[in-house]
């Protein structure tokens, strides 16, 4: 089930996701918990009377008690770069050995684990921790970054370091003149809004490749009433879109009955008032069935409407879509 309603970085794209190419590539010590753990998709758990050579499993990154002055630290490698958002430093079930405080800095490197005399910059001040807890740090830096340094003060178990954000390609060296996919989370798209997202988040819809399971993809409860579900989606970059794909995949018992898309040309979009004026919006995919655990693909079907920079899809009645693909030119 979602969580998002308590996350307030949730309208953000997750850059330490491993599928993206994030790697945990340094720690100082990662003698109780592999430093890998931190970046693990799923959310961490405790498992009673678990232990390993080396002490209590806990399924996070966990350094040894510090016995000589400093404080531990580990480096993150974003497998795309992008402007941070926010973190949320996450300390479920550390209890007696959680850090009591933390900071953070960032820094725009080529080299696989950039040293001290990197321009690192500090984004999140020293800030207090408590144990078993979700600390939701709002960042106020709009440069790109590859890499993420994470201070731990001394010492202790941080359970998952999530780092929000967006992608941000280098569009003057992508050529315009051939047609991608404009809301790949590769050319900075993401899912801003939906109205529902029980099963499944909307930012699985521009995810690389196919879904791997069921779970990976948009999915909105059983709808009891009347209406349909929607998300609304801004492309990377202003473009026109010649074609379409709707990927169902795994979703066969609950894959939506039909699906439209509608576009329009967004400047500076409102969130708040974003839905209402999306039911307005130019229709480019009129309402078109769907079938269960298949790629759709629409291009003859498509209505001229011009550039657009922001999509919405609304699915009929409900239901789960794998991936999302708008194919286009970018606008010059």
């Amino acid at each position: 089930m979602n969580t998002s309603k308590n996350n307030p970085f949730h309208q953000w794209i997750r850059l330490e996701q491993p599928r993206l190419g994030t790697q945990v590539v340094y720690a100082t010590d990662d003698f109780f918990a592999d430093k890998s753990r931190l970046i693990e998709p799923a959310d961490p758990v405790f498992i009673d009377g678990k232990y390993d050579d080396n002490g209590k499993w806990m399924d996070g990154w966990e350094s040894r008690r510090k016995r000589t002055p400093g404080h531990d630290h580990c480096v993150i490698k974003l497998g795309v770069r992008g402007v941070i958002r926010g973190f949320d430093v996450d300390t479920s079930h550390f209890t007696g050995n959680y850090p009591p405080a933390a900071s953070i800095e960032a820094c725009l490197s080529d080299d696989e684990i950039p040293g001290h005399d990197a321009h690192w910059i500090e984004i999140q001040p020293n800030v207090d921790l408590a144990g078993d807890s979700h600390h939701f740090l709002a960042i106020k830096n709009d440069s790109n970054f590859s890499h993420v340094r994470l201070h731990i003060y001394p010492d202790g178990g941080v359970a998952r370091l999530r780092i929000y954000g967006e992608v941000v390609p280098q569009w003057d060296d992508i050529d315009k003149t051939s047609n991608i996919d404009l809301f790949a989370l590769a050319s900075g798209g993401r899912a801003l809004q939906c109205n529902d997202e029980h099963f499944g988040s909307m930012h699985n819809l521009n995810l690389p490749g196919r879904g791997i399971n069921m779970g990976d993809g948009w999915e909105t409860a059983r709808r009891r009433g009347p209406g349909n579900d929607w998300v609304i989606l801004a492309l990377g970059h202003a473009g026109v879109v010649e074609h379409i794909e709707i990927d169902t995949a795994f979703f066969k018992g609950n894959y939506p009955d039909s699906a439209c898309i509608q576009g329009a040309l967004v400047d500076k979009p409102d969130m708040k008032r974003l839905e209402k004026q999306s039911r307005d919006w130019d229709v480019l995919l009129p309402h078109s069935k769907l079938t269960m655990d298949a790629q759709h693909n629409f291009a003859s079907e498509l209505q001229k409407i011009g550039v657009v920079s922001h999509l919405r899809l609304s699915i009929f009645p409900d239901g789960g879509v794998s991936r999302i693909r708008a194919v286009g030119k970018p606008a010059r």
